[in-house]
């Protein structure tokens, strides 16, 4: 029985820790990106066209990282 009780401890103890980790790894990728909008929204782009091409400057800088994190 107190094998089963640490086993079950041991198993807490990592999913907790994983879980740890899961959030921290989130909570880096979420803070990147979002200065990745924070400098659009702050720059005064010359017309429309500017800042739709840093937009899809983004969009294509996240469709990389998603391509990188299948290929791993």
């Amino acid at each position: 029985m107190a094998e089963m009780d640490k086993q079950a401890a041991f198993t807490r103890e990592l999913q907790l820790r994983f879980e740890k980790k899961i959030k921290e790894n989130e909570i880096t990728v979420v803070e990147y990106w979002k200065e990745q909008w924070d400098k659009l929204i702050t720059m005064k782009p010359e017309g429309i066209a500017a800042l739709q091409m840093q937009m899809k400057r983004v969009s294509e800088m996240m469709a990389n990282r998603v391509r990188m994190l299948k290929k791993g």
